[in-house]
Parts: structure tokens; sequence; C-alpha cells
């Protein structure tokens, strides 16, 4: 006869929900939101740190860099992931790799990091 896990799963159930609540009514919370459209194709997606200035010809901190956003959500088709900012960081940093995306007009330069990668990263919060 197997034992019932149900009001475990109910209580981590709901623990999910408050923190869901709380991400999208928290005032103080701000959720930077990016859309990758090749990700679906390649399993990456792209996190921008610096971009090019014609005007001056150099590159300056952008995106990852320069964020205030206590959270960043990536839109995957019907599918958001939502990564608080420090966590990405870490995520960027242990399993990212750089790259120069040079597309005009605006090229920059970040990481590309897998969802798995992401994922990982979140694991290793708990």
């Amino acid at each position: 006869m197997s034992r019932s896990d149900f009001d475990l799963d109910l209580r981590y159930g709901q623990a999910g929900e408050v923190y869901v609540n709380l991400l999208l009514t928290a005032p103080v919370e701000t959720v930077e939101c990016k859309r990758d459209k090749r990700w679906i194709d390649t399993g990456n997606l792209y996190v921008e740190t610096q971009c090019w200035s014609e005007s001056n010809q150099l590159w300056y901190d952008s995106g990852l860099k320069v964020s205030r956003a206590s959270h960043w959500s990536f839109i995957l088709e019907d599918l958001v992931l939502t990564v608080p900012l420090q966590t990405l960081i870490k995520a960027v940093i242990e399993y990212g790799a750089p790259i120069e995306c040079d597309i005009e007009p605006n090229p920059s330069r970040g990481y590309l990091i897998t969802i798995n990668a992401l994922i990982m990263a979140m694991k290793g919060r708990e």
C-alpha cells in the first residue's frame, strides 16, 4: 500500500503560488523582459552586456551589466522563464559562452546561455 504525499505536494504548490503572486504584485519588484528569436533553433538565450557606440567609437556597458531590475523574464513562445537578477549573473559567469553579435545597426557583446544552464543555476539557489 503506497502512502500519498498530497499534503506535502499541496504545500509545495501553494508556496509556488505565493511566490508568483508576490512577483506579480510587489511594487518594488521590476522585471526586465527579453525575447530571443533564435532560441528555439539554437537552444540558447542571448544576454547582452555591452553595446557599441558608433558616435563615440567605444563599447559601453548595457543589458545585464546595468540592469536595475530584480528579475529577468525570457519570453519563449507561450512559456515565460523568470530568473532573479543575481541568479542570472551567476549563471552567465558559470555557464555562459561569450559572444560578439555584429548585427547592424546595434552591435553588442554578451553571452549565450542554455535554458538548462539557467535551470541548473536556479537549482543551485535552493
